[in-house]
């Protein structure tokens, strides 16, 4: 985050529900879980104000096929891929790091003389947990 952006409390609230849970969260979620908090109920438009935000600052990924988000807990480039496992069964979502992966998109990406925009892979299948269930 840069020194002149701020974490006003309403991001920090965002930020500390959606990593607080186990499992991607859309926008109204998060209104009903900070609405729990005694503070009122915030509007949508605060809510997806701060995670424009949030993900602006590297700390939130969406998660497109959801419509929901997720804390970003990997210290990597805003620009690099990332690519998420998503339980078909539970709904977590675990996020797959690793240099080859990212070198591997990158490499293809200018190959083909494209820039993404949002670099991001979604996987959906069974997690190990819920397999051995």
């Amino acid at each position: 985050m840069s020194k002149k952006e701020r974490l006003t409390p309403i991001r920090r609230r965002v930020l500390e529900a959606l990593l607080a849970s186990h499992a991607p969260l859309g926008a109204y979620e998060l209104i009903d879980r900070l609405a729990d908090g005694g503070e009122g109920r915030p509007a949508p438009i605060t809510i997806y104000r701060a995670l424009d935000f949030l993900r602006e600052q590297g700390l939130v990924h969406r998660i497109e096929s959801r419509n929901s988000f997720i804390a970003c807990v990997h210290n990597h480039e805003s620009g690099d891929p990332v690519v998420f496992l998503i339980c078909d069964v539970c709904g977590a979502v675990g996020e797959a790091t690793g240099a080859g992966i990212a070198d591997a998109i990158k490499a293809a990406t200018r190959v083909a003389g494209f820039a993404p925009k949002t670099p991001v892979i979604e996987i959906s299948g069974t997690c190990a947990h819920c397999r051995a269930a």
